[in-house]
Parts: structure tokens; C-alpha cells; sequence
């Protein structure tokens, strides 16, 4: 595999000169159904992730596998259109790369997206979630392993996973275009499979008020690295046991992909992060 700052730092040479840029300042990750989001913005530079070296090829739908580079505002945005999943047969380590490759370039703001099952009450499909905070019980992370100083400290700190500044400035950017936004704690689930309705139950015990199968890794790499980390998260369903219904893929995809109200407050909130 060879090192990885070294892999990173080509990854990063290649986004730079693929995109036309010497940096970026903000990388959005689009989660599930999302991924449309760059077919709506003038001037972006689309690069597929086969042509940055290091880049995993998603294979989950909703998750097309382009990053994108504009201007918004004063900030440079990096937009990726997909991620991979552990389900993929990813390692945490794949799973963060473009997010570490993005923070390489200069992009010190990091939003993460996602899709995901609403597990308490006032969380429902088509509501948008900030994150707080998040629970990891799959015994995984993205650390593992020799600890490269130049990327971050050996025992990061995770009390503000999610920015409090970073959750103002979209609290602030959704009210100047109408849109209303909760606040919740996110569950990693590992996937593919659907949590049970025992699981989910365990869940909210837990705290969770969201449960998803992405965005934790990429959190834990961007604040190993000192990036500043916002998480919003898309409800497309009631979570296993609580819609009186059987969850599917499609359900979810289709839900996400009705998201304008998450692309209107990206159109206010890129800009001034």
C-alpha cells in the first residue's frame, strides 16, 4: 500500500491539477440520493474518482463516484458525488482517503450527508437532522494502526465530533431560505442488512435518534486531521419496527432523491462556511 501521506499527498497533486485548482476550502460528501446535487450548480469541474489515485469506485446506488470543484461564495468547494461503505467491502482506511485527500488540499470545513432511519419521535422522513454527536459500536475505526503525526495526534479528542460553530452557520443559513432543521445523534450501522426491530430498540436505549451505514469513519479521519466536521442527515424512513412496514433500498434512494430542501440549504450554506 506503501505510505500514506505520500498517497495522500499524490492523490491531493492530482485533484489540484484535474480540477484547475491550488486548493479547496470547504468538501461536501454526498450521501445516498444526493448525488444529483452538482447537476444544479453552473461552472463545476467534474473529475470521475477512477482518475485520482487512491480513490475507492462506489458501488452502492445513489453513489456515482465524481468529484466536483466550484466556487461558492468566496470558498473553493470540493463536492464528492458518492462514497464507499464498509458493506462494499471497504476498510475504514479506503472509506476515508478522498475525505483525508480533500483536507490535504486545504479544505478545512467538512459536511458529511447522509441518508438515514428516524429512531425517536419528531424525526420524520424528509426532515433534516443536524448531527451532535454519534455512537460507533462496530468495533471499527479509521485509526487503527501506525499513527502518521504529520496527519494528527495518536488519541484524537471526539468531544465535538460536529462542530457547534459549523451547526450555527447552517442553523442560520436554513432560516434565511425557510428551512427548518432538528438536531439528533447519529448510529453507525455497519450494513447492508436493515437493523431488527430488537436492534433499533437497543438503539434508541442507546441515544440514538438516527441510524445510518456511513459518515462516522469520515468524521473520525476529517477531526484526526483538525478539520472542522458538520454532519446532516436526511430521514427517509422510520427506522425497523416503527413505520408498521418493511424498510427497502429503493424506499430510501427514492426519498433522498426528492431532497430539495437539503440542495436549497446547500445553496445557502456552501458559500459562507
Amino acid at each position: 500500500m506503501g505510505d500514506l501521506y505520500q498517497r495522500l499527498t499524490e492523490a491531493e497533486d492530482v485533484l489540484n491539477r484535474l480540477t484547475g485548482r491550488d486548493g479547496h476550502d470547504v468538501v461536501a460528501v454526498l450521501g445516498s440520493g444526493l448525488g444529483g446535487y452538482p447537476d444544479t450548480l453552473d461552472g463545476a469541474v467534474a473529475v470521475p474518482y477512477s482518475e485520482i489515485p487512491g480513490f475507492p469506485q462506489p458501488s452502492a446506488p445513489g453513489h456515482s463516484g465524481t468529484a466536483y470543484s466550484l466556487e461558492m461564495g468566496d470558498n473553493r468547494v470540493l463536492l464528492y458525488s458518492g462514497r464507499v461503505h464498509h458493506y462494499e467491502g471497504y476498510s475504514t482506511s479506503e472509506i476515508v482517503f478522498p475525505v483525508r485527500a480533500a483536507i490535504m488540499s486545504g479544505a478545512r470545513k467538512v459536511v458529511l450527508t447522509n441518508a438515514s432511519g428516524g429512531c425517536t419521535p419528531g424525526i420524520d422522513p424528509g426532515d433534516l437532522v443536524l448531527l451532535t454527536d454519534h455512537i460507533n459500536l462496530s468495533g471499527l475505526g479509521p485509526l487503527r494502526g501506525d499513527n502518521d503525526e504529520r496527519l494528527g495526534t495518536r488519541f484524537p479528542d471526539m468531544t465535538d465530533v460536529y462542530s457547534p460553530a459549523l451547526r450555527r452557520k447552517a442553523t442560520e443559513a436554513a432560516a434565511s431560505v425557510g428551512i427548518s432543521l432538528h438536531e439528533g445523534v447519529y448510529m453507525w450501522w455497519r450494513g447492508p442488512m436493515f437493523e431488527t426491530p430488537a436492534e433499533i430498540r437497543m438503539a434508541i436505549t442507546l441515544g440514538a435518534d438516527l441510524i445510518g451505514m456511513s459518515t462516522v469513519p469520515e468524521a473520525i479521519a476529517a477531526r484526526h486531521m483538525g478539520a472542522q466536521v458538520l454532519g446532516i442527515s436526511l430521514c427517509t424512513n422510520r427506522a425497523a419496527g416503527l413505520a408498521g412496514r418493511k424498510i427497502t433500498g429503493e424506499e430510501v434512494i427514492e426519498t433522498a432523491g426528492r431532497a430539495g430542501r437539503l440542495r436549497a440549504l446547500f445553496d445557502a450554506l456552501l458559500p459562507r462556511l
